[in-house]
């Protein structure tokens, strides 16, 4: 059984209207959008999306005429919403799911051994096990730097390439075993596969990606009024929430630029409380939730006008 991490505090951050519409742009297996039906009035809807098929399967357990469900990866917000009222919430909760992680099938956990997939969708894209096929050294070294913070990245992506030339990597227990041997000491009471694990699911499922795709697309489509909350769980993730938050709530100004006060761009986001983190009973309750991060923030009146980036493209 998943446990929605920050539940309460997600569904009170959304302040949810009876009337209003909501987005669940990550439904896993419907915790949190089962609380936001739970509030909503006969004329409320949901919306749901998720790419994993598994969540699409949960997902039919719901017989609410006032919910819809996508299969789509969230990135695809703005195509699905196009032809709806703007929402008053969109609600994100990134990273994997608990039974993502404890399926051993699904490739995403070293603790038990399975083919090494870690796709969010089986059926898109390559899996970890066929990237690490073709990759060059120096492609895994950053991948595993950058998406990891791995700071022995050299020496494990160097002892998968001379892996791989003696048999192909496939299962999880080859690559958990073998980063093992390539990283002599670790941080106490965490597995030395962890880091180069995230990296991978991060890269193979283009998380980071989809999180700078996406956070503009919710902003643009929400009604004046409406709430974007996200919870992420580790620092790569919350650095471009808090950053894109930030920067929507403080627009920048070339500082010898001269401007009235009445001429400064109007923000297109205010950033509502500060961070919330689990409290001690629920991490206790769900070790899972420890590294949890929600931000908040509310759309205002002005314009918003999504700018490309450069880096992201689809």
């Amino acid at each position: 059984m998943h446990r929605p991490v920050l539940a309460r505090e997600a569904i009170e951050a959304l302040a949810i209207r009876p009337e209003g519409l909501y987005v669940d742009a990550t439904f896993g297996r419907g915790g949190h959008s089962r609380l936001i039906l739970e509030r909503l009035g006969p004329i409320g809807r949901l919306v749901a999306l998720d790419r994993d098929p598994e969540a699409q399967a949960a997902a039919r357990s719901i017989a609410d005429p006032r919910f819809s469900f996508f299969k789509e990866k969230f990135s695809s917000i703005e195509t699905i919403l196009r032809d709806m009222p703007k929402p008053h919430g969109v609600l994100f909760d990134l990273g994997v799911s608990s039974p993502q992680l404890d399926q051993p099938a699904r490739g995403f956990s070293f603790r038990a051994d399975g083919p090494l997939d870690m796709r969010m969708d089986p059926a898109s894209g390559p899996s970890a096990a066929e990237w690490l096929a073709t990759a060059e050294q120096q492609q895994i070294t950053e991948v595993l730097r950058d998406y990891g913070e791995e700071r022995f990245a050299k020496q494990i992506a160097a002892a998968i390439v001379a892996a791989r030339r003696r048999e192909p990597l496939l299962r999880t227990r080859q690559l958990a075993d073998l980063v093992g041997e390539a990283v002599r000491t670790r941080e106490p009471g965490q597995d030395p596969a962890t880091r180069t694990f995230q990296a991978l699911r991060i890269h193979v499922n283009r998380e980071l990606e989809e999180v700078s795709l996406t956070l503009p697309r919710a902003t643009a489509r929400l009604a004046p009024g409406g709430r974007l909350a996200v919870i992420s769980f580790h620092s790569l993730e919350d650095r471009i929430v808090k950053r894109f938050m930030q920067g929507q709530a403080r627009p920048e100004v070339p500082r010898k630029l001269p401007l009235r006060a009445s001429e400064m761009p109007a923000p297109a986001l205010k950033i509502i409380g500060r961070a919330v983190r689990p409290a001690a009973a629920e991490v206790k309750a769900n070790p899972r939730a420890r590294s949890a991060t929600l931000r908040v923030a509310e759309r205002t009146q002005s314009e918003f006008r999504i700018e490309p980036d450069a880096r992201w493209r689809n």
